[in-house]
């Protein structure tokens, strides 16, 4: 493809941990990120609630270098939470209890959320993997946003890592994203026609007491409110590192694509909000491992073709940059086959969580792998 590689960037959400019970505990975050600064600047930061942190990578280009910062960042991360005695656990939700009440991190925007919201932001501990790729243009980013949709929920399938919570199985590969979906103004953006559509939209989803800021939306694509990028929202964080950089990488060449088709004329396809949110749904029920429907014509198929012709519809920015044969590799076994369940992080916590620890297993197997053991 014509032009050089956006450098792309990643934001992931972990849950800090106790050793001992695997339970979610609230360790003072900004203990965390101050024990991080002291080597690693401001890559790591505090999160909606005090069970958790968030960590940032560089604008980066290549894979390699991607994956070197992002083990970097978790190595960070890993120390910091050591420090204050509690590991690192990369799961969308929390797996096990939490040791205390919901404690809400001191922030601004994080309490006017709880008061405006009221209890549906109760058990609103979630944790996610956000892709940001370099994009100055404003309107392009919101239109690029338009040709994504129609493959957000296949992301959903093959990043869930969320099966459980709160020490019940919840019978969804991704149930991070379920409570995403029932507030009006998180999951899937709706189809705007220009940048100027989507702020309209925003504003009154405002007025409506809906959204907090229409300055600052959390739909699942969106042009970032503060960096040159268009930011992808609709993955859970999953724990092995290769399976972050691979689907850094996939929505990378997604973007590459739609931005093609933009600077083509094509302000990508309408698809209806309610369809939208329904494949959502589906694919957070079913992972890969079920039927979803094709948003391209509206069909039910396995959910491991789509991840077949998703790969096919980046083939060529991935080749551009070399990357489609890692990429290629690891979505497949993400995705797995009718004989087997696959690798996503919901198929990995639930053959944990079969074994003889029980819960316990799936939370000390997610902190192995978040911290690189």
């Amino acid at each position: 493809m014509d032009g050089p590689l956006p450098t792309v960037g990643v934001e992931e959400e972990y849950f800090l941990v106790d050793p001992a019970t695997g339970w979610i505990v609230p360790a003072a975050a900004g203990a965390v990120a101050a024990a991080a600064a002291a080597g690693h600047g401001e890559t790591i930061g505090s999160e909606f609630t005090l069970y958790q942190i968030e960590s940032r990578t560089r604008p980066c280009t290549g894979l390699a270098e991607l994956r070197s910062d992002l083990e970097a960042v978790r190595g960070a991360a890993t120390e910091a939470a050591h420090a204050v005695g509690t590991r690192l656990c990369a799961s969308g939700t929390p797996v096990l209890g939490r040791v205390a009440p919901d404690t809400l991190a001191d922030h601004p925007r994080y309490r006017a959320g709880r008061e405006q919201f009221r209890g549906m932001s109760a058990d609103f501990a979630i944790s996610a993997q956000h892709v940001h790729v370099h994009c100055p243009d404003r309107e392009a980013a919101l239109l690029i946003g338009n040709h994504l949709r129609p493959w957000l929920p296949t992301l959903v399938a093959l990043s869930a890592n969320s099966p459980f919570h709160e020490g019940g199985d919840t019978g969804y590969a991704s149930w991070r994203s379920v409570i995403r979906l029932r507030f009006p103004c998180l999951g899937p953006p709706p189809y705007a026609a220009s940048l100027g559509d989507a702020e309209r939209i925003a504003r009154t989803v405002a007025a409506a007491g809906a959204m907090l800021d229409p300055a600052m939306p959390f739909w699942d694509v969106r042009p970032n409110p503060r960096l040159p990028t268009v930011e992808v929202r609709c993955m859970d964080v999953v724990a092995e590192l290769d399976d972050a950089v691979a689907l850094t990488a996939l929505v990378r060449g997604l973007v590459r694509v739609a931005a093609e088709a933009v600077r083509s004329g094509d302000p990508g396809p309408r698809t209806g909000a309610e369809v939208v949110r329904a494949a959502y749904w589906n694919a957070a029920r079913d992972g890969t491992a079920g039927t979803a429907v094709d948003l391209r014509d509206f069909r039910l198929r396995p959910a491991r073709d789509l991840v077949g012709a998703l790969l096919e519809h980046v083939r060529e920015p991935l080749e551009d940059a070399g990357e489609l044969a890692f990429v290629t590799a690891r979505l497949t076994a993400l995705a797995g086959s009718p004989a087997n369940a696959g690798a996503t992080g919901a198929a990995v916590q639930r053959a944990a969580a079969a074994g003889p620890e029980g819960l316990r297993g799936a939370v000390a197997r997610l902190v192995r792998t978040t911290e690189g053991e």
